[in-house]
């Protein structure tokens, strides 16, 4: 861990004696093994080559001369990943593109690319168009869910299934996709990415073969008890943007987890 590193971890508020989290068995020998150093707890979910960076860095505990752990400090810079966050299992690749990216764990463009290959289920009018609504930021929106899981939620509205590359062309002028706007993590997504993204989906594909694929019969629309207008109306929880377990210490690097720590992340 680097001087920088470290000084930002040591920021925490020490805490000491039973008010400290229990820490894990791994802790516990590690710090057997290295008396007197800085012991960091690394959010499982980070992934990567080389030092973790801070913000991945959950805390640490101080191992004493005799390796006996005396002090456990929270790291303020942390950033808790879903699994720290208790959301529930991604429902699918969407939705796990999602969850990593909106707490920092993955990049945006994963969520446009998983989204580029899916097909996603949206709220449609008796006719086969694509209701309107607006995020509670006030950007006109269409709703779309990437998983039945998500959309069980809405009840029984009229609904269809659409590729997301047939459903963008159907957008209406300045309007954004709103990702599951009933799961643990909504999201705003602009179409220009996406657009990008769609292309190069289809650039692998024309790729790998040279055949033209039949175009797929349209479904019909599934029944519901009505359908909604077209008039944007507020839906949902504030939409995130979709923009662009070790422990480590100053002295050795050994395998830890969670469980049993008493450590719980919580949202910035």
């Amino acid at each position: 861990m680097d001087n920088s590193t470290q000084s930002a971890m040591t920021a925490g508020a020490p805490v000491t004696g039973s008010d400290m989290p229990e820490p894990p068995p791994e802790v516990i020998e590690a710090a057997r093994n290295a008396p007197d150093h800085w012991l960091a707890m690394v959010d499982l979910t980070w992934s990567g080559d080389g030092p973790p960076p801070l913000w991945a860095l959950i805390g640490q505990w101080r191992s004493g001369p005799t390796g006996e752990i005396e002090e456990w400090r929270d790291n303020p810079e942390y950033r808790p990943s879903p699994q720290m966050l208790d959301w529930s299992d991604p429902a699918d690749a969407v939705d796990k593109a999602m969850q990593l990216a909106a707490t920092g764990y993955g990049p945006a463009q994963d969520v446009h690319e998983a989204l580029a290959r899916a097909e996603v289920s949206v709220l449609v009018s008796t006719t086969g168009t694509p209701l309107a609504a607006a995020s509670p930021e006030g950007t006109p929106v269409i709703p779309v869910y990437t998983s039945p899981v998500y959309l069980e939620s809405v009840g029984r509205l009229l609904y269809d299934r659409r590729p997301v590359a047939e459903l963008v062309e159907q957008l209406p002028p300045g309007h954004a996709l709103y990702l599951n706007p009933t799961g643990p993590v909504s999201m705003l997504v602009e179409t220009k990415p996406l657009r990008a993204a769609l292309a190069a989906v289809g650039t692998a594909a024309a790729e790998q073969t040279d055949e033209a694929l039949e175009p797929a019969a349209p479904e019909a629309l599934r029944p519901g008890t009505g359908a909604a207008g077209v008039e944007p109306v507020p839906i949902g929880k504030p939409a995130r943007t979709a923009g662009d377990g070790t422990v480590i210490g100053d002295g050795p690097v050994i395998g830890a987890g969670m469980a049993g720590s008493g450590v719980v992340g919580g949202a910035n």
